[in-house]
């Protein structure tokens, strides 16, 4: 689809350069991340929110709309067509000569877009209720340029924020665990794997969101986000890895040798179409708990003698794919079941197990979990910290509805049972990333500031009838960094707005400090 970037608005902001005080010459407005109040994020644990959030996506926004859609879908088209195509969508939508065209044909006479964009450098960790950018025009008469452009400008840009910050978050949790049960750190770039594509909103919203989990982690199966982060913030696979994955099979695959041979599905994938380095196995096309016990103990020399690649990888991922993923890999601690007269977990004469809570019965492995029962036929080794750890040669990945709050109670209860909490990748689908809104930072454009007939007028919004999560800054705005929080200084003069943090970024059509992903993911990793 060719964008026309004149008509990424709501109608309304067509007829906001009519509304405005004649002799308007300025608008100055901010993006802000005002609220944490509907964040899908920890409460509370070793990882529970810190409030900050990570600002990212506005120099792919400043390439992909503000210079390449403009450019080649306005400023270098004859003039005539780009403006009658403007016309033409404004008159059938709301009347005949209800938008006049004049400022539309004085910005293309110009040439470029005069805006002035100032941000914090991409990676920071913003405070709520701090602006990471603001925005502003550079010549008076295209003063409405500036909140002209805030329904793509907030579209575009809410969703990697919000993406980038959650992936943030899944790394601190995981951190967290791995620090406690004294886990290899190096996993960790693995173990949250972005699975989120095929629940995006087309495939612009999959390449600008799983760049955002690519800040935290190299786990993916979004193959177009590597490539926007190439084509947008400078990354190069051939000299850093941006983004890798392993292969995988689907349950097509799984179910297309049969149920009766499913077991000889497995032996052909693991010795001879993918005889050594990683292959992840969808395992739940039928019965989980019979491959994970039966199979796995019967292949498993087969699945011990896989080729190490050329990084000593020679490992076979299970992967179950629906149920509860926290019950599913880390199976029952014995306080959930009914005990005996032992005080220990009863069993039937089947030998099941009794769920306390409405009375399931459920089987031995599902009591273990798929960690402990892998652990229970191929064994593995100890942390200094005591925690155990798979055999190298297998591994478990559960992508079906992970949250931070599952993944928070996977953890724990790999910790109660004793196991280093880099047993498990978890694959991060659009229940993640997709399962929010705009509202889940409260992320706005606002306008604080203006200027009429020469006369700075500080702007300010405070509903008596929202809570304050609506309550904007007021006037110029600066931004500082003290200790390790930025903190907000409104109504400044204009001598004080020239300084702070907020840099130049983009001016009169042109991107002038250029952010790369290592740069990026260095500053995050670094506190931002």
């Amino acid at each position: 689809m060719k964008l026309n970037p004149l008509n990424l608005i709501d109608f309304y902001k067509s007829g906001h350069v009519f509304q405005y005080p004649a002799g308007t010459e300025k608008v100055y407005s901010n993006f802000t991340p005002r609220s944490d109040r509907l964040a899908p994020v920890l409460r509370t644990g070793p990882a529970a929110f810190d409030g900050k959030v990570v600002f990212f996506g506005l120099q792919g926004f400043i390439l992909d709309i503000l210079v390449d859609a403009f450019n080649s879908e306005f400023f270098q088209l004859p003039k005539a067509k780009a403006v009658a195509r403007y016309r033409r969508r404004m008159d059938n939508a709301l009347g005949p000569g209800a938008v006049p065209v004049d400022h539309i044909e004085a910005l293309h006479n110009l040439g470029f877009l005069p805006l002035h964009i100032k941000a914090l450098p991409e990676g920071s960790l913003v405070d709520i209720k701090v602006p990471p950018f603001t925005v502003t025009e550079t010549l008076p008469q295209f003063f409405w340029l500036t909140n002209y452009i805030e329904t793509v400008l907030s579209n575009a840009n809410w969703k990697p924020m919000t993406v980038a910050t959650l992936a943030y978050q899944y790394r601190r949790l995981l951190e967290a665990y791995c620090d406690m049960t004294g886990g290899d750190r190096l996993f960790i770039d693995w173990q949250a794997h972005d699975f989120s594509a095929r629940g995006m909103s087309g495939p612009e919203d999959a390449a600008r969101s799983g760049s955002g989990h690519l800040l935290s982690f190299t786990g993916t199966d979004t193959v177009n986000a590597i490539d926007y982060l190439e084509d947008y913030y400078g990354a190069n696979s051939d000299t850093e890895m941006v983004g890798g994955s392993i292969p995988a099979t689907e349950h097509s695959v799984m179910s297309m040798g049969g149920q009766l041979d499913e077991i000889g599905t497995f032996r052909r994938l693991i010795t001879e179409t993918y005889p050594g380095g990683l292959v992840s196995i969808v395992s739940d096309t039928w019965d989980f708990w019979q491959v994970i016990t039966e199979y796995s103990s019967t292949l498993k020399s087969e699945i011990l003698a896989r080729t190490p690649n050329a990084l000593g990888q020679a490992k076979v991922v299970f992967r179950p794919d629906s149920g509860d993923p926290v019950l599913i890999l880390t199976g029952y601690l014995d306080a959930e079941l009914v005990v005996g007269a032992d005080g220990q977990p009863a069993r039937t004469a089947d030998g099941h197990y009794t769920v306390r809570d409405g009375n399931a019965l459920i089987t031995d492995a599902e009591r273990r979990g798929a960690v402990q029962c892998l652990w229970d036929i191929f064994g593995g080794t100890e942390t200094a910290k005591g925690f155990k750890v798979l055999n190298e040669r297998v591994g478990l990945i559960y992508g079906d509805s992970i949250t931070l709050q599952r993944a928070d109670a996977i953890m724990q209860r790999l910790v109660a049972k004793g196991f280093a909490s880099t047993n498990v990748v978890l694959g991060v689908g659009s229940y993640s990333y997709q399962f929010i809104t705009r509202d889940s930072f409260g992320m706005a454009m606002k306008a604080t500031a203006g200027v009429v007939g020469g006369e700075l007028r500080e702007l300010s919004k405070d509903p008596k009838t929202d809570g304050g999560t609506k309550k904007s800054a007021v006037g110029l705005l600066r931004v500082e960094r003290e200790g390790e929080h930025y903190v907000l200084h409104d109504r400044q003069t204009a001598e004080q707005e020239a300084g702070g943090l907020l840099q130049t970024v983009f001016k009169d059509g042109e991107l002038l400090r250029r952010q790369s992903l290592a740069d990026i993911r260095t500053r995050l990793r670094n506190g931002g």
